[in-house]
């Protein structure tokens, strides 16, 4: 199912507002990682909100997930008092790690080992 034009008004304002509230908070910067919103997604009644957190370089990214969600009524609260005028209800936040970083990585890691495993010589004889 598709998003409609309100659910996805509303999910960029809050993710906006909620970059904006992480380094407020100094939730940006966790466990010696960075922590940034890659991505909101609202339910169609927009009661909730999920919220897709990146990790980069965290040591142990379910126990910084662990920590946001926590904070995550400072978190509302925060968000609350800057989009009072923009939603009717403030939606109810849930966090998940963004894995989409850590995949690039992996495959970036599997290219450079078939790169280092192919030989110069065996690539100028197939083409």
């Amino acid at each position: 199912m598709q998003e409609g034009k309100r659910q996805k008004q509303v999910a960029a304002v809050l993710q906006e507002e909620l970059n904006n509230i992480f380094v407020r908070l100094g939730l940006n910067m966790m466990d010696g990682g960075m922590v940034s919103i890659s991505n909101v997604k609202v339910t169609p009644d927009l009661l909730e909100a999920r919220i897709y957190v990146s990790l980069f370089q965290v040591p142990n990214s379910k126990e910084t997930l662990k920590k946001i969600e926590g904070r995550a009524w400072e978190v509302k609260r925060e968000l609350s008092e800057r989009v009072k005028n923009q939603v009717r209800r403030i939606p109810i936040l849930q966090f998940y790690h963004d894995d989409t970083l850590d995949y690039v990585f992996k495959m970036e890691e599997v290219f450079k080992q078939i790169k280092t495993e192919t030989p110069a010589d065996e690539n100028k004889e197939e083409q």
